[in-house]
Protein backbone atom coordinates (compact mmCIF):
# COMPACT_ATOMS: atom_id res chain seq x y z
CA UNK A 1 0.00 0.00 0.00
CA UNK A 2 1.35 3.42 -0.99
CA UNK A 3 1.53 5.94 1.83
CA UNK A 4 0.37 9.46 0.99
CA UNK A 5 2.95 12.23 1.07
CA UNK A 6 3.09 14.16 4.29
CA UNK A 7 2.72 17.91 4.12
CA UNK A 8 5.92 19.19 5.66
CA UNK A 9 6.24 22.65 4.07
CA UNK A 10 4.32 25.82 4.80
CA UNK A 11 3.75 29.17 3.12
CA UNK A 12 3.01 32.35 5.02
CA UNK A 13 2.05 35.90 4.16
CA UNK A 14 1.02 39.12 5.86
CA UNK A 15 -2.37 40.66 5.16
CA UNK A 16 -4.32 43.74 6.12
CA UNK A 17 -7.32 43.23 8.38
CA UNK A 18 -9.64 43.79 5.42
CA UNK A 19 -7.79 41.28 3.23
CA UNK A 20 -7.86 38.69 6.00
CA UNK A 21 -11.59 39.23 6.59
CA UNK A 22 -12.26 38.83 2.87
CA UNK A 23 -10.37 35.53 2.74
CA UNK A 24 -12.15 34.33 5.88
CA UNK A 25 -15.56 35.06 4.32
CA UNK A 26 -14.63 33.14 1.17
CA UNK A 27 -13.40 30.17 3.20
CA UNK A 28 -16.49 30.16 5.37
CA UNK A 29 -18.76 30.39 2.34
CA UNK A 30 -17.08 27.32 0.88
CA UNK A 31 -17.41 25.41 4.16
CA UNK A 32 -13.67 25.16 4.70
CA UNK A 33 -11.19 26.40 7.22
CA UNK A 34 -9.13 29.38 6.12
CA UNK A 35 -5.98 27.27 5.73
CA UNK A 36 -7.79 24.57 3.72
CA UNK A 37 -9.33 27.18 1.44
CA UNK A 38 -6.04 29.04 0.92
CA UNK A 39 -4.21 25.80 0.16
CA UNK A 40 -6.86 24.78 -2.38
CA UNK A 41 -6.83 28.20 -4.05
CA UNK A 42 -3.02 28.36 -4.25
CA UNK A 43 -2.71 24.87 -5.70
CA UNK A 44 -5.55 25.48 -8.18
CA UNK A 45 -3.88 28.69 -9.30
CA UNK A 46 -0.47 27.06 -9.59
CA UNK A 47 -1.94 24.19 -11.61
CA UNK A 48 -3.95 26.52 -13.87
CA UNK A 49 -7.25 25.04 -12.68
CA UNK A 50 -10.50 26.92 -12.43
CA UNK A 51 -11.90 27.58 -9.01
CA UNK A 52 -14.41 24.97 -7.80
CA UNK A 53 -17.01 27.37 -6.44
CA UNK A 54 -19.79 28.70 -8.64
CA UNK A 55 -19.31 31.86 -10.63
CA UNK A 56 -21.67 33.71 -8.33
CA UNK A 57 -20.77 37.05 -6.82
CA UNK A 58 -20.48 37.59 -3.11
CA UNK A 59 -23.61 39.75 -3.23
CA UNK A 60 -25.66 36.81 -4.53
CA UNK A 61 -24.13 34.55 -1.89
CA UNK A 62 -24.99 37.08 0.82
CA UNK A 63 -28.60 37.44 -0.34
CA UNK A 64 -29.02 33.67 -0.56
CA UNK A 65 -27.51 33.29 2.92
CA UNK A 66 -29.93 35.83 4.40
CA UNK A 67 -32.92 34.20 2.68
CA UNK A 68 -31.95 30.78 4.00
CA UNK A 69 -31.44 32.14 7.52
CA UNK A 70 -34.84 33.87 7.38
CA UNK A 71 -36.45 30.67 6.11
CA UNK A 72 -34.90 28.67 8.94
CA UNK A 73 -36.13 31.14 11.55
CA UNK A 74 -39.65 31.38 10.13
CA UNK A 75 -40.10 27.64 9.80
CA UNK A 76 -39.03 27.12 13.41
CA UNK A 77 -41.34 29.87 14.69
CA UNK A 78 -44.30 28.62 12.61
CA UNK A 79 -43.73 25.07 13.81
CA UNK A 80 -43.77 26.16 17.45
CA UNK A 81 -46.90 28.26 16.93
CA UNK A 82 -48.65 25.42 15.10
CA UNK A 83 -48.05 23.28 18.18
CA UNK A 84 -49.54 25.95 20.44
CA UNK A 85 -46.20 27.06 21.86
CA UNK A 86 -45.04 30.63 22.39
CA UNK A 87 -41.57 31.72 21.38
CA UNK A 88 -39.69 33.53 24.12
CA UNK A 89 -37.16 36.27 23.42
CA UNK A 90 -34.37 33.91 24.48
CA UNK A 91 -35.62 31.15 22.15
CA UNK A 92 -35.87 33.66 19.31
CA UNK A 93 -32.29 34.82 19.91
CA UNK A 94 -31.13 31.18 19.87
CA UNK A 95 -32.97 30.58 16.58
CA UNK A 96 -31.31 33.63 15.05
CA UNK A 97 -27.84 32.59 16.23
CA UNK A 98 -28.32 29.04 14.91
CA UNK A 99 -29.57 30.31 11.55
CA UNK A 100 -26.68 32.78 11.25
CA UNK A 101 -24.04 30.23 12.24
CA UNK A 102 -24.00 28.31 8.98
CA UNK A 103 -26.00 30.44 6.57
CA UNK A 104 -23.08 31.11 4.22
CA UNK A 105 -22.16 27.44 4.00
CA UNK A 106 -25.77 26.48 3.28
CA UNK A 107 -26.11 29.24 0.69
CA UNK A 108 -23.03 28.10 -1.17
CA UNK A 109 -24.24 24.49 -1.08
CA UNK A 110 -27.59 25.59 -2.55
CA UNK A 111 -25.90 27.69 -5.21
CA UNK A 112 -23.56 24.83 -6.14
CA UNK A 113 -26.41 22.32 -6.32
CA UNK A 114 -28.52 24.78 -8.31
CA UNK A 115 -25.78 25.35 -10.86
CA UNK A 116 -25.23 21.59 -11.20
CA UNK A 117 -28.96 21.08 -11.78
CA UNK A 118 -29.04 23.82 -14.41
CA UNK A 119 -26.09 22.29 -16.25
CA UNK A 120 -27.53 18.74 -16.25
Amino acid sequence: MVRPSLRTRSVGTRLTAAEYASLERQAQASGQTLSEWCREMMLASANGQARKSPSVGTEVQAVMAELLALRTILLNVFFKQANGERVTAEQMQNLIERADADKLKKALERLLNGSKSAEG
